[in-house]
């Protein structure tokens, strides 16, 4: 028998996922995170596979590791990476409650990545009830950090994938439904201006603005932007007393380009605009970077096995780089073959629109199979 012909139901595996869709699980809240990898872990367990906790450390919450019974236990096999954490603060299934309609499902992290993880949890779960053995020992790794960048488990994940056959990320699938086999670059920058305090009403001028010399840098970095390299400013934290001439002014920028060496160029670029300016001093820090992940033999034979897979299933499976960084990026990097973005088809993820085509459960969880039963 196929794995992907193993009975699927895109409607049993929904009420399966939901809960762990009503856990919601923001990237800087440590506790609500293990409280999601509990969740998991118990299914994982519940599905016939051994659960390690890895507690969690900078501040993040723990990552889960999961092995599936197999007689090469050990050995060199296939890892499923997957994140739990989502950009969805708690309290927002007041405002996106899960729910379905019209053949979709809406929920905080259903598409970015969780319907994606229950996928390939359900499909191992249908593998080892028909007794099927799978050519490779089967590791799922889930971690608590990958929509900050994976700061705390970069080494985590390079130190599992390393030596593996395969590396599969149940990321969601492309716009047009078709799998990632490379990723651009990505950097993250830390900004800080400081300035001079005085009180806003008798002696406004004696202040320099934080705030205001930060928000002389914003166009400047965007302004930066070319079709090689952009620049965005997506965070701003500034301010206590509306009464007081700011003294400090936090920022955050992200950096993406399809070539290292253009991600270079942009580096020093934003380093380079570190100063002082009318008695406003402006500080710029590396963060954590993405590499540059270029398709590669290895990654385009694991492609050439699930568009066979696809195939078979009865839909056409694109591939291509992408930008927007993921843990990708680390093991094809490394040069571990790596097939990212093979998990739900939806829209709207990071939004409050994010929502899932319900019957892309059953359609990926079938790849899913079919992967992790052929690739050896």
């Amino acid at each position: 028998m196929n794995a992907h012909n193993l009975p699927f139901d895109s409607n049993r595996m929904l009420d399966g996922l939901r809960p762990w869709i009503e856990c919601e699980s923001p990237t800087f809240d440590a506790a609500a995170v293990s409280r999601m990898m509990a969740l998991a872990a118990a299914d994982l367990v519940e599905a016939g596979a051994h659960v390690e906790t890895i507690p969690g450390t900078g501040g993040f919450g723990d990552s889960i590791r999961a092995t599936f019974p197999h007689p090469d236990q050990g050995k060199p096999g296939i890892l499923v990476s997957g994140h739990m954490d989502t950009v969805h603060p708690l309290g927002t299934l007041e405002k996106l409650p899960f729910r379905v309609a019209d053949g979709k499902a809406w929920g905080p992290g259903i598409m970015d990545m969780k319907g994606g993880n229950y996928v390939f949890l359900e499909a191992m779960r249908q593998i080892l009830k028909a007794g099927i053995q799978t050519p490779l020992p089967v590791t799922f790794l889930f971690t608590p950090d990958e929509e900050v960048g994976t700061p705390a488990t970069r080494g985590l994940i390079e130190d599992h994938a390393r030596n593996q056959r395969a590396v599969l990320l149940p990321e969601p699938a492309s716009p047009d439904g078709g799998a990632v086999i490379g990723r651009y670059a990505i950097a993250r920058f830390n900004l800080l201006t400081k300035g001079r305090p005085s009180h806003a009403g008798w002696a406004l001028k004696d202040g320099r603005s934080a705030i205001a010399a930060m928000a002389r840098r914003i166009p400047q970095i965007e302004g930066m932007t070319t079709e090689d390299c952009t620049f965005s400013v997506g965070v701003i934290h500034a301010g206590q007393w509306v009464n007081c001439v700011s003294s400090e002014c936090h920022a955050e920028v992200l950096s993406m380009a399809k070539r290292q060496e253009d991600l270079d160029r942009g580096v020093a670029a934003m380093l380079d605009l570190q100063g002082e300016e009318d008695g406003t001093d402006f500080i710029v820090t590396r963060g954590v970077t993405r590499p540059v992940w270029e398709p590669q033999p290895g990654t385009m034979a694991l492609y050439e096995i699930a568009k066979g897979i696809a195939a078979e299933i009865g839909f056409d499976l694109n591939a291509g780089s992408a930008g927007g960084g993921s843990d990708g990026n680390f093991t094809g990097a490394m040069g571990v073959p790596t097939l990212d973005s093979i998990g739900v088809r939806g829209k709207g993820l990071h939004t409050l629109d994010e929502h899932i085509q319900i019957d892309s459960l059953a359609e990926r969880a079938r790849l899913a199979a079919g992967l992790l039963t052929r690739i050896a």
